[in-house]
C-alpha cells in the first residue's frame, strides 16, 4: 500500500504540471486566432478537432455502456463545454495570468470544501495568498481588468469546479478513456453554432488550420487527457490544490508568447503557488482513501 501511494502520488503531481503547461502554451496560441475567428469560434473548433482525434486514437467502446455511465460522460461532456467556452471568452477581454488566477477559485473553492486534513489546509491557505497576489496585481497594475472578461472567468471558474467533480466521476464508472472523447464529442456539439461559421473562414487559409490543430492538441488532447489519468491516481482535494500551478504557468505562457509583462508582485504570487503544489505532493498521509472510493463517498 505505502509503495503505491508513493508511486501514485508523485506520478499524478507530474501528470497534473504537464497538463498545466500544455493549457496555458495552448491558450496563449489560441489568442492568435481570436481576431479572425473569435473567441467561442476557436473554442467551437478546437474542442472538434479534439473530439475527431479522441475518438480515433480511443475508439470508446460505447456500446456496452449502461444508463449510469451514459449520464456521467455527458455531464463531463457539458462541464468540458461550458468551462472552455467561458475561459477563451475571459482572456479574449483579459490577461491569461489574471483569468487563471480568478478561474482558479473553482477548484480552489473545491479543495476548501472537500479537505479534511490540516497539512492540505495550510498549503490551500499559501495558494490562496498567491492567488490573492495575482488578483492585487490585475487591480493596481497597469493592465486595467475588463468587468464582462472578469465575469466570463467566475463563470469558468464555477465550471472548472463542476469539471473536476464530473471528470473524477466518469473515470470512476467509465474504464479506460472512453468518457474523455465522448465528453468531448458532447462538448463540440454543444459549441456547434459557433464552430461551423468559423470552420468555413478557417478552411480558406492553411495557416488557420494549423493553428487550430496546434491549439486542439496543446489545448485539449493533452492536457485533459493527462488531468483525466491523474484524477485516477490523485485524490480531487490533492488535485484541485495542485492545479494552483496553473496560473503560473499561464503567466509564463503570457509572457513568452504575448509579451504579457510579469511586476515583481505576480513573480511572488507564482512562487507561492508553486510552493502550495510542491508542498502538497511531496507531504503525504500514512494512510489514503483510494480516488475512487473517495469519489464514491464524496457524491453520497
Amino acid at each position: 500500500m505505502t509503495s503505491t501511494t508513493t508511486t501514485r502520488t508523485p506520478t499524478g503531481a507530474a501528470l497534473v504540471l504537464g497538463s498545466c503547461v500544455s493549457l496555458s502554451f495552448g491558450a496563449a496560441l489560441a489568442t492568435e486566432l481570436f481576431p479572425t475567428l473569435g473567441a467561442w469560434g476557436v473554442t467551437a473548433i478546437r474542442l472538434g478537432i479534439a473530439a475527431v482525434i479522441l475518438l480515433v486514437v480511443i475508439r470508446p467502446a460505447v456500446r456496452g455502456w449502461d444508463r449510469r455511465q451514459w449520464k456521467a460522460a455527458i455531464t463531463f461532456g457539458v462541464a468540458l463545454g461550458g468551462m472552455n467556452a467561458a475561459f477563451y471568452a475571459a482572456i479574449d477581454r483579459i490577461p491569461l495570468g489574471p483569468a487563471v488566477a480568478i478561474e482558479f477559485l473553482g477548484p480552489l473553492v473545491l479543495s476548501a470544501i472537500l479537505t479534511r486534513r490540516l497539512t492540505d489546509t495550510a498549503w490551500l491557505i499559501l495558494a490562496v495568498s498567491g492567488i490573492t497576489l495575482l488578483g492585487v496585481d490585475g487591480l493596481i497594475g497597469s493592465d486595467a481588468l475588463d468587468p464582462i472578461g472578469i465575469g466570463f472567468a467566475l463563470i469558468a471558474a464555477a465550471f472548472w469546479a463542476f469539471y473536476i467533480r464530473a471528470s473524477a466521476h466518469a473515470g470512476a464508472v467509465i474504464p479506460g478513456r472512453g468518457a474523455l472523447a465522448v465528453a468531448f464529442v458532447v462538448a463540440s456539439v454543444l459549441m456547434l453554432p459557433f464552430g461551423v461559421p468559423a470552420a468555413v473562414v478557417a478552411v480558406t487559409d492553411p495557416t488557420l488550420v494549423l493553428l487550430a490543430i496546434g491549439t486542439a492538441l496543446l489545448g485539449s488532447v493533452l492536457p485533459y487527457t493527462l488531468e483525466f489519468s491523474a484524477l485516477r491516481l490523485l485524490p480531487q482535494r490533492v488535485f484541485g490544490i495542485l492545479l494552483s500551478l496553473e496560473p503560473a504557468t499561464a503567466t509564463l505562457a503570457g509572457w513568452l508568447l504575448l509579451g504579457q509583462k510579469a511586476s515583481p508582485l505576480r513573480l511572488a504570487a507564482i512562487a507561492l503557488v508553486i510552493a502550495a503544489s510542491v508542498g502538497v505532493s511531496l507531504v503525504r498521509p500514512r494512510r489514503r482513501i483510494e480516488p475512487e472510493a473517495a469519489v464514491a463517498s464524496s457524491l453520497k
